[in-house]
């Protein structure tokens, strides 16, 4: 049998056949072998280890480099994304801080126009809340101030954020306040910039009831308010938080205190206003004039 010039065998073709398939075999033989629990497999995959590994040892190491290029570019890119949104952000307080300072800059202004004098009457004391009623039919908290300290029974609590609550109870070195979320707590208060008076009422809900509201039509959520002094035992203009709308339909105040950490509250006394005796008591005393001058008619 002879062979024509232009028909020669595909030698190369066979060979690479025949080193896939080595190729396959020796891959699932290795897969197996890291499949096998048994100790004596285990020893076998431990002595290929020490005596593999550490020839590639120099094909590891560029590896590694390449792994951590790409770790310290993902950082470079989180980094460079949080320095623009934090320059963002400065560019937003700058914003603020000029706004705030304006209105500061016009607060004074007006202070010092309309001649505005702070009520000296009002002072506080700070306690530290030391036990809650622990009721989910009772909110309220026991604080380390009382009667020794000037506080008065139905004074206003205050945290940093706004009103908490009133006084309900002095003792000597303590005092009960009652939360503006507990069911017998009833504070007059005004909705701001409507300028309506309501009641607000708790229920033992997060948030209390605006109650006896005029036109409630007026009344729109994120609303401020405040204590409007009614009766004397609060001061006014005390922040109570916003108007929101409860799942009930009726309007509530999402308070601006943080009742889940209240450790410590400000008590404010107020001086008592000096009790008028008498047509007299009304008539301050007398601006001195200067020198008597002579009355006429008199002496003659």
């Amino acid at each position: 049998m002879s062979f024509h010039g232009d028909h020669t065998p595909d030698y190369l073709r066979g060979v690479r056949r025949v080193l896939v398939g080595v190729v396959a075999v020796v891959l699932v033989a290795i897969f197996l072998v890291w499949r096998i629990d048994n100790v004596r497999v285990e020893q076998l995959r431990v002595s290929l280890i020490d005596r593999f590994v550490p020839s590639f040892e120099w094909t590891l190491k560029p590896l590694a480099a390449a792994a951590g290029l790409v770790s310290d570019f993902r950082s470079y890119a989180r980094v460079y994304a949080q320095n623009e949104e934090l320059r963002r952000e400065l560019l937003r307080m700058q914003g603020w801080r000029e706004a705030a300072l304006q209105l500061e800059q016009k607060n004074a202004q007006l202070l010092a126009l309309n001649n505005v004098r702070l009520n000296p009457r009002l002072t506080f004391v700070t306690g530290e809340v030391m036990a809650d009623s622990g009721s989910p039919f009772r909110h309220s908290v026991m604080v380390n101030v009382g009667r020794g300290d000037g506080v008065a029974d139905g004074a206003a609590v205050v945290d940093g954020r706004g009103l908490v609550g009133r006084v309900a109870g002095v003792g000597e070195r303590s005092a009960r306040v009652i939360l503006l979320t507990d069911s017998s707590s009833r504070v007059p208060a005004t909705v701001r910039p409507s300028g309506q008076r309501a009641i607000l009422a708790g229920d033992n809900r997060a948030t209390p009831t605006l109650d006896l509201l005029e036109q409630p039509d007026e009344i729109r959520p994120g609303d401020r308010v405040v204590t409007s002094g009614d009766g004397g035992l609060l001061p006014p203009e005390i922040l109570i938080g916003q108007v929101v709308a409860g799942p009930d339909g009726r309007l509530r105040v999402l308070p601006a205190a943080q009742y889940r950490r209240l450790d410590f509250v400000r008590v404010i006394r107020q001086q008592p206003v000096a009790a008028v005796e008498g047509p007299g008591g009304l008539i301050g005393p007398l601006v001195d004039a200067g020198p008597e001058a002579p009355a006429g008619g008199r002496g003659r």
